[in-house]
């Protein structure tokens, strides 16, 4: 949304932001944290399992000491409860959004969306007191020089960051100065984002010694050199596909595909199958494999030739058969020749490539794929494929962001699916795409709720965003 694409390194967080539906809005797609600190136990009972990751992009040095000293005592002393209470405590403090165990206990789920709630990071230290002139907090917590400080929300007027210059003590009063037109408003919360406890910069300044003085360049130079696969060339006719969520009418089109759903009629006469393109969900969960594996069967026992797999280790389902066409889908995310190398060891016939890819990537890839590509050259993409949706969201209903922009949600078997209300659009470069090597361009239909408008847009996606 807003033309940034988080593959492309882009993200700006529209998941924090807040949506309306009819008269709501809240923010219907802001998850809180995952913590796993009830699988502490039982990961411990799994030999394999040899180490924890604690995850830490883009974190500051006090969330990491915070979370890797409680996973520490989850790990040496979770059978004791006060210890078990210390670590969380900990979690508690380690300056990240409030935390959630979703489904990991059956007995207790855990919703990961609170839509009427705040999500922002950090530790609530006061909320804003004064007046406009003299704003200032009675500190909850003891702040300490060089705190990083936010003042309310990223979507709410008046948010802000400061630092914080000088010591103090729980219940002292810090005053702030802003400039008039960007004062936070009056009980706006304060929350403490990161900062740099005595033990922690001493803790840095040792690792720092102990990594020594860092020399110059090194004249040495690295003996790999990589080695790309050849490309096969830009030999092979030119197919048009088509698809759709189900079979329409009495007449199918050459090309025509349709995705394989619990919903989806097999029952085509061998005139209609024979040239169809069954595409595999995109996410298919463990309780639904036996189900998704019997359709494979029985659209292969119909006569089913053609199949795009959606996640690569879809090709499980087909044994490795030599009579079939399979191809690998767009939600692959497939974009380099060594990864098409390694589908095409899995068995696989031809590569859709990721639309993510901006003008550059698309043009550059065929003279190295060692396998026949296509590309979503049209129609209906999904902002995103998901398992949870909050339950104040109503399904094919329009939506709309900060900004204006329009979705909606569909339901297919088990997963959410989210379309913006415009459409990808690349035909008019389907000549140069095509020079290029591109042999197989995918049009996928979806129906549009009667209550969405859909907006007429160049649609262009990501071809002008290059990676950050």
């Amino acid at each position: 949304m807003g033309g940034k694409s988080s593959l492309r390194g882009r993200c700006v967080q529209p998941c924090r932001r807040q949506y309306s539906q009819k008269s709501r809005k809240h923010r219907f797609f802001s998850c809180q944290d995952l913590s796993v600190d009830v699988l502490a136990k039982v990961l411990l009972s799994i030999p394999r399992v040899g180490t924890w990751k604690i995850e830490g992009r883009k974190k500051g040095p006090h969330y990491v000491f915070y979370t890797a000293r409680a996973y520490r005592l989850l790990r040496d002393h979770g059978n004791d409860p006060k210890m078990k209470k210390s670590a969380l405590g900990l979690l508690s403090r380690a300056l990240g959004r409030p935390g959630t165990h979703y489904n990991f206990l059956p007995q207790r789920p855990q919703y990961p969306v609170n839509p009427a709630g705040q999500t922002g990071s950090g530790l609530l230290v006061g909320r804003l007191k004064g007046s406009r002139q003299k704003p200032f907090i009675n500190a909850r917590e003891a702040l300490l020089p060089g705190d990083i400080l936010r003042l309310g929300y990223e979507d709410e007027t008046g948010h802000t960051t400061k630092r914080v210059g000088r010591s103090v003590p729980k219940g002292g009063r810090l005053d702030f100065r802003f400039t008039p037109k960007a004062v936070p408003v009056k009980g706006a919360p304060v929350f403490l984002t990161d900062r740099r406890e005595t033990e922690l910069v001493g803790m840095i300044a040792e690792l720092e010694k102990n990594l020594g003085p860092i020399s110059g360049q090194s004249s040495f130079e690295s003996p790999f050199k990589p080695r790309l696969p050849v490309g096969i060339g830009h030999k092979g006719r030119v197919t048009e596909l088509t698809v759709q969520r189900r079979p329409t009418g009495s007449v199918l089109r050459p090309g025509s595909g349709f995705w394989l759903s619990s919903q989806t009629d097999l029952r085509l006469s061998a005139k209609r199958k024979a040239n169809v393109w069954w595409w595999l969900p995109p996410v298919v969960w463990p309780q639904d494999e036996d189900e998704i594996r019997m359709l494979v069967d029985s659209a292969v026992g119909k006569g089913a030739r053609h199949f795009v797999l959606n996640a690569p280790w879809q090709a499980a389902f087909f044994n490795r058969r030599k009579d079939l066409n399979l191809w690998a889908g767009p939600f692959c995310n497939l974009a380099n020749p060594l990864a098409i190398a390694v589908a095409k060891s899995l068995g696989i016939s031809g590569v859709i490539v990721s639309p993510e890819l901006g003008r550059e990537d698309y043009l550059q890839l065929p003279r190295h794929s060692p396998l026949p590509l296509g590309m979503v050259i049209a129609g209906s993409w999904p902002l995103c494929v998901a398992r949870t949706l909050a339950q104040e969201v109503k399904t094919y209903q329009p939506f709309s962001s900060p900004r204006g922009e329009q979705a909606w949600v569909a339901k297919y078997d088990g997963d959410y699916w989210v379309y913006p209300n415009w459409k990808i659009d690349l035909r008019s470069h389907k000549k140069m795409l095509q020079k290029a090597g591109y042999r197989l361009f995918v049009d996928l239909i979806e129906p549009v709720p009667k209550t969405v408008k859909l907006k007429q847009r160049k649609g262009l996606w990501n071809w002008d965003g290059k990676l950050l």
